[in-house]
């Protein structure tokens, strides 16, 4: 019998979108690195497997994208988004903004996060049913990331809706839809005009910031981004900035109704918060994937990847690699965080990790100040189907 008949990983299927672990636990014990013939990709889903591919950048580029779309190519990715980028041009880049999101710098936005996420909570208070992932988890993070960015107030809302259609993907369907391509289009335009308009009235805000940057070139002068760059920076920290945070807020609130042991320590006491969002992104990543494309030939577990090949690596997968965790299926919010690959790892770890963390726990302290008791309506969750994002589109809550 076959690899492919043993485990079947499809990241475009229901199943995947829905539950996807056993199908990772398949993978680690019988196709630690998988093959599909069907989309001639190849993937890696054990803990030390995805850490070792994360830091291998020579092996496993970025410089084709991420998304299967883009791998598939075999082209270069036509961005200038860092994400897109190997060192040492990734190197250069990733510190014109590196600064801004260091956990200290972050520590100062913790007024603002709190200002808006109350914002978003009070006017539910009073309502006995509510749509926590719709009225809150949805559209507060979007609203943090553009006011740190500089989009203004009445175009916030804007970004997000562009960024869900962006990662939207139809169930079998491996390619972006038309309104993908759209959503995307439209974002990185009005990013780009936004770029242009402050480059003539700058002000105290991230995008002014980096239009006054000055980025080491290959040849060792400094020069400056243009507007297209900033569009590219805008875009990457928009949809980094809004979409991981909803899911992870949303993915806590469920997971906190089915395991109330948990949630009764949360109540107990604030301060495991947040080892709290730790055990979240490990034991439901918001980013189940990341993409990379194989430059040379290596060989895992007796299997070649042969170069120029999209590779998966499933740090949904490595989060519950028994091999790294004990009893890794059992949500334990008191467990020993270790080294975290939930939010990416190596070169490309994301850039608002700490803004990620620091919205989560600030949200899950404000839910549980309000709703120490609340149910889900099970029947009524939905899920997202995007590229490389999984979690609940809608989480309806009843509250005492």
């Amino acid at each position: 019998m076959g690899q492919a008949t043993t485990v079947e990983f499809d990241p475009f299927s229901r199943d995947f979108f829905d539950d996807p672990y056993d199908t990772y636990a398949a993978l680690r014990d019988h196709a630690p690195c998988y093959y599909s013939e069907q989309y001639d990709f190849y993937a890696l889903s054990r803990f030390d497997d995805v850490v070792a591919g994360h830091r291998d950048h020579a092996t496993f580029t970025s410089t084709h994208g991420q998304t299967y779309e883009q791998l598939a190519s075999g082209q270069p990715a036509d961005t200038g988004a860092i994400i897109s980028m190997d060192p040492p041009r990734h190197t250069r880049y990733r510190k014109l903004v590196s600064r801004s999101f260091t956990p200290r710098s972050i520590g100062n936005y913790e007024s603002l996060v709190r200002e808006i996420i109350s914002g978003y909570l009070d006017p539910l208070m009073g309502r006995r049913q509510f749509d926590i992932l719709e009225e809150f988890a949805a559209p507060f993070p979007v609203e943090i990331i553009s006011s740190i960015l500089g989009v203004p107030p009445e175009d916030r809302q804007q970004i997000r809706l562009w960024t869900d259609a962006m990662l939207h993907r139809e169930e079998g369907s491996a390619l972006g839809s038309q309104a993908a391509r759209e959503g995307g289009m439209a974002q990185g335009m009005y990013l780009y005009e936004l770029s242009v308009k402050k480059r003539q009235n700058p002000a105290d805000d991230m995008l002014s910031a980096l239009i006054e940057a000055e980025v080491e070139t290959e040849d060792g002068d400094l020069a400056q981004l243009n507007d297209a760059e900033i569009a590219e920076f805008g875009t990457l920290l928009a949809a980094a900035g809004s979409e991981t945070v909803t899911k992870l807020v949303g993915n806590a609130v469920v997971l906190f109704h089915r395991h109330r042991d948990q949630w009764a320590k949360v109540l107990d006491d604030p301060a495991v918060i947040a080892n709290a969002v730790e055990e979240i992104l490990r034991y439901w990543a918001p980013s189940q994937y990341q993409g990379r494309y194989s430059m040379v030939d290596s060989e895992w577990h007796g299997v070649t990847i042969p170069k120029h090949k999209p590779v998966f690596l499933i740090t949904g997968s490595a989060n519950r690699d028994p091999r790294r965790y004990g009893d890794p299926d059992k949500f334990d919010i008191t467990r020993e965080a270790g080294l975290a690959v939930g939010l990416g790892h190596g070169l490309h770890v994301c850039l608002g990790a700490a803004l990620a963390r620091l919205e989560s726990r600030v949200a899950i302290e404000e839910i549980a100040r309000r709703w120490p008791a609340f149910e889900v309506q099970e029947s009524c969750l939905r899920r997202v189907q995007m590229s490389n994002v999984a979690g609940y589109s809608s989480v309806p809550i009843t509250v005492s």
